[in-house]
Formats: structure tokens, sequence, C-alpha cells
């Protein structure tokens, strides 16, 4: 009697543990399962949340049936248990699993933000400001306030930053982007410093990054880039005045208004290359690495003279009466969509007699 009691206990035990371990098993597998999205979600896990916070937080947003099968499943792989905090994005398809995957990994929601060639600093914190992900710490910080939170305490900023995309997450601050962007033009800077030609009427890096600020405003026709830093090189080198509009620009500051009068080039500001001789005291813009190299490798050649096409390229002169000429040709005839070069943002550069 005892024996065919034992025997029945036994197989209670045994087919309640098999019962057991199959609920447990179809639990598991509905992690495996696609979640019903429509659409991407953006799932935010603030720092320090552990994963049976982040197994909760996935239930009661409807990602997975119940909470327990997650825990359950941390016991299981500890090691996808290390969450990192951020915003992630999940996407119609993902199952539970893929997305406990994705915040071990830390595969954060990324967003960029751009910094144009030829932009000025004022631009650039203008865009920092607009984007919307990113942590906002540097708003109300004067520019000499930037320049020593990246490193550069008493350096003016313009130019010092190097245009591109820079992708970020939700974590990081306009201050990081800033740091990262002056870091990537130092870095150029140097590297192009160090294998630049022979004989340029530079002093210092810092000269030749003004000369590539002023290229980077004159033309945005990649090719022309080497021929417009010759000429600018060859003008240097001669005591000749560099006489060029983009200068006169960002001296005006505010007082410019879309068109250069005569006025204007007669009128004195520290950057105005009609009135002082060789370089202005600081970059006007932000220069890319080819401005930077074109003006560290400059084109041979004679041409001193250049004047806008009207379609962003120029015409070049190696004689004041070629190059009067060509301002006749160019100049006196001008196309309403005519354009001295090619202005990053609302700028145009244009002169009024």
């Amino acid at each position: 009697m005892f024996k065919k009691l034992l025997i029945v206990v036994v197989a209670v035990f045994v087919l309640a543990a098999a019962g057991g371990g199959l609920w447990a098993w179809q639990g598991l597998q509905t992690l495996k399962q696609p979640v019903a999205l429509d659409e991407p979600v953006l799932f935010n896990v603030p720092s320090g949340t552990g994963f049976s916070r982040v197994a909760r937080q996935l239930e009661n947003e409807g990602y997975v049936s119940d909470a327990l099968w997650l825990r359950l499943y941390g016991r299981l792989y500890p090691d996808r248990t290390r969450i990192k905090a951020g915003d992630y994005e999940f996407l119609p398809g993902m199952t539970p699993v893929a997305m406990v995957d994705a915040m071990v990994e830390g595969k954060v929601k990324l967003w960029s933000v751009q910094f144009i060639e030829g932009w000025t600093f004022r631009d650039m914190r203008a865009a920092l400001a607009r984007s919307e992900r990113l942590k906002k710490v540097t708003t109300d910080w004067s520019d000499e306030d930037v320049m020593a939170a990246v490193g550069a305490e008493d350096q003016h900023p313009e130019g010092w930053f190097f245009p591109d995309t820079y992708m970020f997450s939700s974590n990081e601050s306009d201050l990081d982007i800033l740091k990262r962007a002056h870091s990537r033009m130092v870095s150029v800077l140097e590297e192009e410093w160090q294998n630049r030609a022979e004989g340029l009427p530079y002093d210092t890096p810092y000269e030749a990054l003004i000369m590539a600020s002023i290229v980077e405003r004159e033309t945005g026709v990649p090719w022309e880039r080497g021929e417009v830093a010759g000429v600018f090189v060859r003008r240097l080198h001669k005591g000749m005045r560099l006489q060029t509009d983009p200068t006169v620009i960002y001296g005006m500051g505010d007082q410019y208004q879309g068109r250069i009068r005569r006025s204007d080039l007669r009128t004195y500001t520290p950057y105005n290359t009609y009135r002082i001789n060789g370089l202005p005291p600081t970059p006007i813009a932000l220069p890319g690495r080819d401005s930077v190299h074109a003006a560290l490798h400059p084109e041979d050649g004679d041409t001193l003279y250049f004047v806008a096409r009207g379609d962003g390229s120029h015409k070049f002169s190696r004689t004041l009466a070629e190059h009067q000429k060509a301002v006749r040709e160019y100049q006196l005839n001008r196309r309403e969509d005519y354009r001295s070069f090619p202005a990053p943002g609302t700028l145009n550069n244009s002169r009024e007699e």
C-alpha cells in the first residue's frame, strides 16, 4: 500500500514539474515573439535603472505580457541584465529579447547636428540651440566661457570648430559636441600644418587657419580652392592687400544687410582687407579640411586677381587690365540669380555701387 502511494506521489510531482516546466518554457517563448508595433517608438532608461525595473516598465508599456518572464530570463542569462541608460528606438518586428539585447549593448538612439563649411561660430551655436534632443548647458554662456570649457581659454572662437555632422545620444550636451568639434579642428590643422608646402607666408598654424577660412568663404567650388589660395598667397608675398569681400562682410557684423557698398569698402574695420595689410586678426568662418589643405598647399601660378562669374565660380586674371575686363564682363551685366560666391546660410555677397 505504501509503495503504491509513493508511486502516486512521485507521479504527481513529476507531472507538476513537467507542467511547471512547460508553463515556464511557454512564458519564455513569448519573449521571442515580435511586439506589435506600427511605427518606431522611443524607450527611455534613466541612469541607475536596474533590470527588474526595466522589466516592469516594459510590462507597463505593453511590450511584454508579464515582467515575470523577463526576470526569469535574467536569472537564466545574468550577463544579459546589465542595462545601459539612454533612449532606445524599438522598431516594428523587434522581440522583447532583441529589445533587452539592444539595451545591454548600449545601442542608444542617435541624433545629429550639422555644422556647415563657411558658417560662423554664431551660426554653429544657433544650430546647437535648435537641436531639440541635445542637452543645453552653454546656452547662456559667453563665447569666452565656451572657449575656456573646451580648453582654449583666451582664444577667439571663430574658425576653431570643425564643420561636420556630429552624432549624439540623449545623454550628451552641446558642450560635448563643442569639445569634439574643437578637438577635431585642432587635429586637422596640426596634421595639415605638419605636411604643409614650403615657402608659405604664415608664421603659425593659426595664420593658416585664418587663410583657410577666407578660402572657404570665397568659393565652394572644390577645384577652385587651391587656385584661390594661390592668388592670396602670391598677394601676401608681393605685399598686396587681399581685398576680399567676405572679410569686409565679417567686419560689418550685423550692419551687413546683403550688399556691400563702396562706402563699406572704405570704412575701416580690423577685418576690412581693402584697408588693412596682410591677414585679418582671426578667421572669419569655419573652414573645412579641403580649405585648410588648400591654404597650406596653394596652387602655383601667376594669377593675382579673380572675379565671380555669378554661378559660384570665378574668372582668374594675371594682370589688373585683364581683371578689369573680367569685372566689366561679369559684374556689370548681372543676372537676377547672380552670386559672388556660394555663401552658407542666408548670406549673399553682392556689391552695391
